[in-house]
């Protein structure tokens, strides 16, 4: 891959609307607490539309007297918004990424990349096979590379086609399930404080995410965002109550959501910066 200069890290708060369900929606919350963290005042969430379990084109569907997303974009008052699909592009992404440049040729949509449910693509949510997070224990680094190369690739062919329709850059990967796939990787070796299984990382059989993942979430969508790394940020709140959630803790998080966003090669050019409040 030839050498890219990296965009300029944004100075200015960011108007934010999220669609998602419950493996995304709670991103909305983080987000502010970060850019507060990093000094950003103006960081607003213009809306959020929370439906579980569900794919893009149901936040498309809500009926248009409701539908508060559409509504934003066609005022032309959002400058990312971010999205989630389960496992598999929807025909949703593609619908709201055409009505959002309509309105705002500087628009950026975000799309999670996440990890996957049961550790399996596809995913059949009719279909379980996990009854228990303890499962997750069981799961080797070559099984979870495996599942989501198959992932990773129909994401990111979607996301290639869709902004060359565009006509350039507007749909930006978040790479969650790298920076997860990392830290499991550590988790393993046992080299993360405080976190002894990879089923710590999971509420329930499903793989909802436990504080600890979703600060990791949290780090990548900021860093996409925002164009600028957060690492050496205190511990935020929401680790406060996690097994290992101090400094030593969030400073992984931070390093392997910067990680994975910068090598990624749709998740846009970041530069290196650190700025705080402080």
């Amino acid at each position: 891959m030839e050498n890219r200069t990296p965009d300029r890290p944004l100075a200015g708060g960011q108007r934010v609307f999220t669609c998602g369900h419950s493996f995304h929606f709670w991103v909305a919350d983080l987000l502010v607490d970060l850019a507060n963290g990093v000094g950003i005042q103006d960081h607003r969430t213009i809306g959020t539309s929370a439906i579980g379990g569900s794919r893009v084109i149901q936040h498309w569907d809500v009926p248009e007297e409701q539908n508060e997303a559409k509504k934003a974009l066609q005022e032309g008052n959002v400058d990312v918004l971010t999205l989630s699909c389960m496992t598999r592009p929807d025909e949703g992404i593609r619908k709201f990424a055409r009505l959002a440049v309509r309105h705002n040729s500087n628009i950026r949509v975000t799309l999670q990349e996440l990890w996957l449910p049961e550790d399996r693509f596809p995913f059949d949510p009719a279909n379980r096979v996990r009854h228990s997070p303890d499962e997750y224990n069981d799961s080797t680094m070559a099984d979870l590379k495996t599942a989501h190369a198959a992932y990773f690739k129909v994401m990111e062919d979607y996301v290639s086609t869709l902004n060359d329709e565009l006509g350039k850059q507007f749909v930006f990967i978040v790479p969650d399930a790298q920076a997860t796939l990392a830290l499991r990787e550590k988790i393993i070796a046992g080299t993360v404080p405080g976190v002894e299984k990879q089923s710590d990382l999971f509420t329930d059989a499903w793989g909802h995410p436990s504080s600890t993942l979703r600060m990791l979430s949290a780090y990548c969508h900021f860093f996409v965002i925002y164009r600028r790394s957060a690492v050496g940020l205190p511990s935020p709140g929401v680790l406060s109550g996690e097994p290992g959630g101090d400094d030593a803790l969030n400073r992984i998080l931070q390093q392997l959501a910067w990680d994975a966003v910068t090598q990624h090669p749709l998740s846009g050019d970041c530069d290196g910066t650190v700025q705080s409040s402080g």
